[in-house]
């Protein structure tokens, strides 16, 4: 006769397990002996085993009495949909696995190859990592709520990185990341930001009204910039009296610029 200690031993469990599977009522308890401990015999290492092989192989303890009682026709049956439920979880798994490997892509993670190529080009030109993470993040919004344009505009992006001054925009942008709202150099940022929007004046009418972010896709881009940059309200207060009003959408008012 066997303690529960060499049970556990002889069946490859803990004695912790031996004792859920009594709670269970997948193994009985045998009586106490004289001295209080209980003791099993050859059958119930038997026993044990079984259901650890059951366990171990995915079969939830809900279905493991069942099984070890089931005759032959019942114990395939229950075997073959008890495979396919696994082969379930196998393929789910493998889906997380995909989303974790686009995860270890980076920038490829929900952004078409355009966008992907297009913030490698930022990084080609040598500006900041900082920066480029911050156009990722707003490009995956984009993407998110308006796929059916993001190609077109960032094809757009990518010819006008070909100007010198927009290459010198995004520079001067990422300056003034930490500036603070009082910071004198605002009022010329603000100036040279203004002319350069209204020389390229004509550039903005490739982007078709018709093609517009949603409002509300708008209002969260520019939630994100003011939040990370303290300067940010100021600065679009600035713009404003020089005739821009926005920063997502940047448009033109009946401001006279400069005014």
């Amino acid at each position: 006769m066997l303690t529960i200690g060499q049970l556990a031993a002889h069946a490859g469990v803990t004695v912790r397990a031996v004792r859920h599977y009594h709670a269970k009522g997948l193994l009985p308890e045998p009586v106490r002996d004289a001295s209080g401990y209980r003791r099993y015999d050859a059958k119930a290492v038997v026993e044990l085993i079984k259901i650890r092989t059951l366990a171990e192989a995915g079969v939830p303890l809900a279905r493991v009495e069942e099984l070890l009682h089931a005759d032959g026709a019942q114990f395939a049956s229950a075997v073959a949909e008890i495979d396919e439920r696994l082969r379930a979880e196998i393929r789910e798994r493998n889906r997380h696995r995909e989303r974790i490997a686009r995860l270890a892509a980076g920038d490829s993670l929900a952004l078409p190859p355009e966008a992907v190529a297009y913030l490698d080009r930022l990084r080609e030109l040598g500006l900041p990592e900082r920066l480029v993470e911050a156009e990722r993040d707003a490009w995956i919004l984009v993407a998110a709520h308006s796929p059916e344009n993001i190609v077109k505009w960032i094809g757009l992006k990518r010819e006008q990185l070909e100007n010198p001054e927009v290459v010198e925009l995004y520079w001067r942008l990422y300056d003034m990341v930490d500036w603070q709202i009082d910071d004198p150099r605002l009022p010329e940022l603000a100036d040279w930001l203004a002319a350069h929007l209204t020389a390229a004046q004509d550039d903005w009418e490739q982007y078709d009204t018709d093609d517009a972010l949603a409002a509300g896709s708008v209002d969260l881009l520019d939630s994100i910039f003011v939040e990370a940059v303290p300067a940010a309200t100021r600065l679009m207060q600035l713009l404003e009296e020089r005739g821009w009003s926005g920063w997502t959408q940047l448009e033109p008012t009946t401001v006279d610029a400069g005014g």
